[in-house]
């Protein structure tokens, strides 16, 4: 496959990468099925549980990916990461079952360990045909990612109707189906370059080992500060629709009506911009520089959440607000991949990034968990002050990062310099 495909055709890979993702991103969409399986007897608790087992599937599989990707190749592991995906949707649904330990074990475990074997496979790839350009490839991949939670979730509900018009389980049998056409034509490009498509192939004899890169300062300073940015954006996240709409009902809008605005804010403005935050900080930093960029993103977002709380008491206002912090949050899933592959080595990304990823994990426990402490207070300026410090905080520890890494091998040390100019700043 490699050998049709040449430099000016590489557009290709990025076509089959977005598919991909689109195709992995349908676990997020989970919430969607949650007001059905409310009325069908489920506690809030289990349905949660559901979704909390994907998560932590995705990023126990995650770990495993780069490895696997080396032994098997990226277009075998797609294929089985993607069927892993499509089998935990096909089985439920063709086995008509909405109980809850079964639904937990095929979409919470089997899908979500699914996704986190195949999460990696079309970055790793993209990274290797696009070396010039990282960072902007990169937002793109993952930006097919975002875009698809939202269409899975309009699938079933507003546009498709699909819950309507068919049920739960045939809904499950359609996700299934459609993950399984998107991996299979998708996956058609998930090879590594040849010496005959014309590209440097990023096999980088530098880069640093998982173990080595555990042992750097540097590690420690990107986790520390891709965990406070994403547990702050995740608090805000989780606050987003009931404080304004708490606001927005105190000024005389009503219930209903509060809803709608807030849903439009979260749904649409919020998502939206999500999606092109990863597209366009990736871009910024091929040209910026990746550290730059991070400390940028970090503080304009700290500022946004300070300002939040004055923006969220009427309509367009709040529209505004949940744009800036969306595009915001949405540039860490670009420019945190790319840090990684530019400090550590690009060839080793595949093993590197999931460890670096348990931040966003980490912040995903802390966040959540303080939100639902200060919305229980009320205090929800607070709130967002805490967010907003918290970013200011990521970007202040990130001034720390150096330009290279040092590589420790016995009782010499050596250099590892960036594989990309763009990591300078």
């Amino acid at each position: 496959m490699s050998a049709s495909i040449t430099r000016e055709s590489r557009w290709k890979i990025v076509v089959g990468a977005v598919l991909v993702q689109l195709a992995l991103g349908g676990v997020y969409a989970w919430s969607v099925f949650t007001p059905v399986l409310h009325m069908g007897g489920w506690s809030k608790t289990h349905t949660q549980l559901v979704f909390t087992a994907a998560i932590v599937s995705i990023a126990v599989a995650m770990l495993f990916s780069g490895t696997l990707i080396r032994r098997w190749g990226p277009r075998p592991l797609i294929l089985f990461g993607g069927s892993t995906l499509s089998a935990g949707y096909l089985i439920a649904g063709l086995s008509g079952t909405t109980s809850f330990l079964p639904v937990f074990l095929l979409i919470g475990i089997l899908a979500g360990f699914g996704i986190g074997l195949g999460y990696m496979v079309p970055l790793v790839v993209a990274m290797h045909w696009f070396p010039d350009r990282k960072g902007l490839i990169t937002g793109v991949v993952v930006a097919g990612f975002g875009f698809g939670v939202m269409g899975w979730v309009k699938l079933a509900d507003s546009w498709g109707h699909l819950l309507e018009n068919i049920g739960l389980s045939n809904t499950f049998v359609v996700y299934g189906v459609i993950i399984l056409l998107l991996v299979a034509i998708g996956g058609r490009y998930m090879v590594f370059p040849e010496i005959e498509a014309g590209i440097k192939y990023l096999n980088d004899t530098n880069s640093l080992t998982r173990r080595e890169m555990l042992r750097t300062p540097e590690f420690y300073i990107i986790f520390v500060a891709y965990a406070s940015l994403a547990a702050s954006g995740l608090m805000a996240v989780g606050l987003m629709k009931l404080y304004p709409m708490e606001l927005l009902m105190n000024s005389g809008v009503e219930r209903a009506s509060a809803s709608v605005i807030t849903g439009t804010a979260m749904g649409v403005f919020f998502s939206l911009a999500n999606g092109l935050g990863r597209v366009s900080w990736g871009a910024v930093s091929d040209k910026l520089g990746r550290k730059r960029s991070v400390m940028l993103m970090a503080a304009t977002q700290g500022c946004w959440f300070l300002l939040f709380p004055s923006l969220a008491g009427s309509e367009f206002t709040l529209y505004l607000g949940a744009t800036l912090i969306g595009f915001n949050f949405g540039g860490n899933f670009s420019l945190f991949p790319t840090l990684t592959a530019d400090l550590f080595g690009a060839d080793s990304v595949g093993d590197n990034y999931p460890v670096v990823n348990l931040a966003f994990g980490l912040g995903g426990i802390i966040g959540p968990t303080l939100g639902g402490v200060m919305g229980d207070l009320g205090d929800f300026t607070m709130a967002f002050t805490i967010c907003g410090f918290m970013c200011f905080a990521g970007s202040f520890i990130t001034l720390f990062l150096k330009s290279s890494v040092q590589r420790f091998a016995g009782e010499q040390d050596y250099q590892v310099e960036p594989v990309s100019n763009s990591s300078r700043s």
